[in-house]
């Protein structure tokens, strides 16, 4: 009889904790939502703390089936309103995953805000962090020095030598770790336009920090040596001690001489930026912002590139495609640079910039948090929660893209369901530099195609999905010239 009772008690104690998430945060709805009558999105909520993290890396780490997350929602629960409730990464959350309800959170700015996860990592004072005037004021000069055509104009004059040399070191070696490559030659090209740094140990030092700090971003907060967020937090420190010597250097030349010479690079626009007032940014407004920006163009371009050297030998077809296309340019030039102009009018090559954007799914998931208390179609979701916007999801659902695990740039000829691409992110949040990363991916493609032959070691290498989506050999090849 004991025994029974003890095994009741257990059972019991099991479901409390099962359901525990879902029993407290609905209470707290019924009880302290402005909106009375309204419930929780669908969904579960896990177990207390920990939430749902042990699902998530679950499909992500264990079974390596990512969109199997929300596939076993959807039968689970149903379509409903595309949105479920869940608790991860240490806060209670909505899942949103159809293009409806993704096109209502980015539209809807004043109810879902921009909260980077771990925000520390990337600095409270940047474009990322910051809202209202001072994000306008900044993303302006952002996308002015970016994404203009000017500046894309001039960036690709910077970006090609780098990349030229690159590709013939890659080709005399004849074996690459792809990912390492592209990485290294990125990262050269982003500390030259954004503090005018050379290759050296500087910039090695650089690469190693920003390594950390981008896998702290992701990680469970937890400020304890070994966790790879106290690691983030230690490389940023180290990060932000080398540009502020920089800085420092700057501001006392400017003292010395009086310089006032054009913008030469990133840090000398932020450095002569205003507000209306004529107030200019502090150190700490800069240097945050500096790090930011790298976060945000670093490893997505390396990655990007990275895939597309992938698919492109996983699709000769489309390989032969875009070489044919970008031969007919060469031709016509006879010179080694292409400009922005060129680059960016080449259809097919944008096809396949486009295609590679949507199958990497760099930026799985995008992060808001609600303002206030909001109403969706009879649910309530509360002041305060997470909000992730399953950016993944909406390139690989069947629903919205035809057979989506092929790699097809043709899928382009037609216009796409709207809501359904939003690899940029969405809203006024919209990626500041998305003209320059498809830029550097279409000009990397032209000088690949029309010089270069490669192969995959292991073409059949399985992929890792966390913090971002590789494969595990980071794409090995035989690279040759042609």
């Amino acid at each position: 009889m004991w025994l029974a009772v003890v095994l009741g008690l257990m059972a019991l104690a099991g479901w409390l904790l099962w359901w525990w998430n879902d029993i407290w945060y609905g209470l707290m709805v019924s009880f302290l939502s402005s909106e009375r009558g309204t419930k929780l999105p669908p969904g579960h909520m896990g177990l207390p703390i920990i939430g749902e993290m042990f699902t998530f890396l679950w499909y992500f780490k264990f079974l390596r089936r990512p969109d199997d997350y929300i596939n076993h929602k959807r039968q689970k629960y149903g379509d409903g309103i595309g949105m479920y409730k869940t608790h991860l990464f240490g806060r209670p959350s909505v899942i949103v995953f159809s293009p409806t309800a993704t096109k209502y959170v980015f539209r809807a700015d004043d109810n879902f805000i921009l909260e980077w996860p771990n925000v520390e990592l990337v600095g409270k004072n940047s474009v990322v962090a910051v809202h209202g005037k001072i994000h306008e004021r900044l993303r302006t000069f952002v996308s002015r020095s970016i994404n203009q055509p000017e500046s894309l104009r001039r960036i690709a004059c910077i970006v090609q030598p780098r990349m030229i040399y690159a590709l013939q070191s890659w080709a005399e070696r004849g074996a690459i770790n792809s990912y390492k490559e592209i990485k290294k030659v990125t990262f050269e090209n982003i500390g030259m336009f954004f503090a005018s740094f050379q290759p050296g140990p500087k910039l090695d030092k650089l690469d190693n920090y920003f390594v950390g700090l981008v896998s702290g971003i992701r990680s469970y907060p937890l400020n304890i040596p070994g966790f790879a967020y106290h690691h983030g937090l230690q490389c940023r420190r180290k990060t932000i001690a080398i540009f502020r010597e920089e800085l420092v250097k700057r501001k006392s030349n400017i003292e010395v001489d009086g310089s006032n010479e054009p913008m030469k690079d990133l840090m000398d626009g932020l450095m002569k930026l205003k507000d209306e007032e004529g107030r200019h940014l502090n150190e700490m407004e800069i240097l945050d912002n500096i790090v930011s920006i790298l976060v945000a163009g670093y490893e997505s371009t390396t990655l990007a590139t990275m895939w597309a050297i992938y698919y492109l030998a996983k699709y000769p077809n489309v390989l032969q495609k875009l070489r044919d296309e970008n031969m007919s340019l060469k031709k016509i030039k006879n010179e080694e640079f292409v400009t922005s102009d060129e680059v960016l009018k080449m259809k097919y090559t944008m096809k396949v910039v486009d295609e590679t954007i949507r199958m990497a799914n760099i930026a799985a998931i995008v992060f808001r948090t609600t303002t206030k208390d909001v109403s969706y179609k009879g649910y309530m979701i509360p002041k305060g929660w997470n909000i992730m916007l399953w950016i993944r999801y909406l390139h690989t659902d069947p629903e919205n893209f035809d057979d989506p695990m092929c790699f097809n740039p043709d899928r382009w000829d037609v216009l796409m369901v709207a809501g359904t691409y939003h690899v940029f992110g969405g809203g006024s949040r919209i990626c500041a530099g998305n003209m320059l990363a498809r830029l550097q991916l279409a000009i990397v493609l032209h000088h690949l195609s029309t010089g270069y032959k490669w192969k995959l070691v292991n073409p059949d290498a399985e992929v890792k999905y966390l913090s971002h989506p590789k494969p595990e050999d980071d794409v090995e090849i035989i690279f040759y010239k042609i």
